[in-house]
């Protein structure tokens, strides 16, 4: 499993929380349909993207990034301690997986310069805190946490209707602590990183691009979770909280990298995760590299 690349003078590695199967793909996607799955089961399977039972197969991960300046973690997974009962793989975590990961790449927790997340779900989150005698401390101490502004907006005025057990308890400690910057769609760091709005999984999703000179790579977040959905781009997920937006913004994506040289890293995609875009047919396909 290749869990370390580069991209002109930067180095990408991730960091595998979990890669198991999550729910049934017909759950999943709501407009995929039998016939659909049919068709694409055989190479689904062997992308080891699919299991025998159906139920699609997803990696959480972390993207560590290492520029000449800075060392930036792009979403922190599931985290330990956190109530998360919907999935059983979430709930009350208290293994080490993620921290020896780190270890294996060659960091610790007070190596982090930024942590930068492309969305504020549970999954994406997590590791931004860890309890701490009762209390919910940032897991990395040095680092500025960085959240989009419409993203930001959008769960904190949820939250303040309706208590999100994600925002209380991955989220609001970041604020308290005074280690967070919200920005806006324009905001990079140094010229290595730099914000790609692509809204429809929820409101203020953004992906990543790496590179000085041009895009080495891309971080696409929950822009697409399968790769089904890079064959074909209008199938949107459960969640989405805007399909139509998340389509859209989906076929423009894979539009805009398609036979490019521009690593594609995406979150939940199984192993190895990363590939460059090519096109297949009136559709795309993250090939392997």
């Amino acid at each position: 499993m290749s869990l370390t690349f580069t991209a002109g003078d930067i180095t990408i590695h991730r960091i595998v929380e979990q890669e198991t199967g999550f729910l049934p793909a017909l759950d999943f996607l709501p407009s995929l349909t039998p016939e659909v799955l049919a068709e694409n089961r055989a190479w689904m399977q062997a992308a080891k993207a699919l299991d025998a039972q159906d139920v699609l197969i997803l990696c959480i991960q972390s993207y560590l990034v290492k520029t000449p300046h800075h060392t930036i973690l792009i979403d922190s997974c599931i985290g330990n301690d956190k109530p998360r009962p919907r999935f059983p793989n979430w709930n009350m975590k208290t293994d080490d997986t993620y921290m020896r990961a780190l270890a294996a790449a060659g960091v610790s927790v007070g190596d982090i310069d930024y942590v930068m997340c492309t969305h504020l779900h549970a999954d994406h989150v997590g590791w931004n805190t860890r309890l701490e005698n009762g209390r919910w401390v940032p897991t990395f101490p040095k680092a500025r946490y960085l959240f989009g502004k419409t993203e930001f907006d959008y769960w904190t005025g949820m939250h303040a209707k309706t208590p999100s057990p994600t925002i209380e308890d991955s989220v609001m400690p970041i604020v308290e602590a005074k280690r967070h910057e919200i920005v806006g769609d324009s905001h990079a760091i140094g010229d290595h990183i730099r914000i790609l709005p692509t809204p429809g999984h929820t409101p203020g999703h953004v992906a990543f691009t790496l590179g000085r000179d041009r895009d080495e790579a891309v971080f696409s977040g929950d822009l697409m979770h399968s790769p089904i959905q890079a064959r074909y781009p209008e199938m949107s997920m459960m969640s989405d909280v805007d399909q139509a937006a998340a389509a859209k913004t989906r076929r423009s994506f894979l539009e805009r990298y398609c036979d490019t040289d521009t690593l594609c890293c995406t979150a939940h995609f199984p192993s190895p995760s990363v590939g460059k875009i090519r096109r297949k047919g009136d559709g795309f396909a993250c090939e392997a590299v």
